[in-house]
């Protein structure tokens, strides 16, 4: 281990340590220690060996250090993808705006035509 890999695990440590003193406090302090704790875990992934190593492949690169490497899936986790047919799967929508807009006219023309079957004098 080196002198750097010793510095960030005594910061982390310290890091560490005043989360857990602010998380007991309560108030403002209890919220911003979830953030502060999840800082020093980041901090120690940070030394050279570490970095040196998951750069080898030695380590997972998304793990805490220590943590066992995670198994791959046995196979597919999805089914098979169903065939597309056509171009998307329904009407244009020209069509069927121009279709809203003819039966929009023919409603008007016949409510005008009855309006004037019963004028109001």
């Amino acid at each position: 281990m080196t002198a750097v890999d010793e510095k960030l695990d005594r910061v982390a440590d310290k890091l560490q340590s005043f989360a857990r003193r602010a998380a007991n406090e309560g108030g403002l302090k209890a919220k911003l220690a979830e953030p502060l704790a999840e800082d020093a875990d980041f901090l120690r992934k940070l030394k050279p060996s570490l970095i040196r190593a998951r750069a080898k492949g030695e380590l997972p690169k998304d793990a805490p250090p220590g943590s066992p490497a995670p198994l791959a899936p046995p196979g597919p986790q999805l089914g098979p993808r169903p065939k597309r047919t056509g171009s998307g799967g329904g009407p244009n929508p020209f069509l069927v705006v121009g279709m809203a807009l003819l039966a929009g006219v023919a409603v008007a023309k016949w409510l005008d035509w009855r309006g004037h079957a019963h004028p109001k004098h």
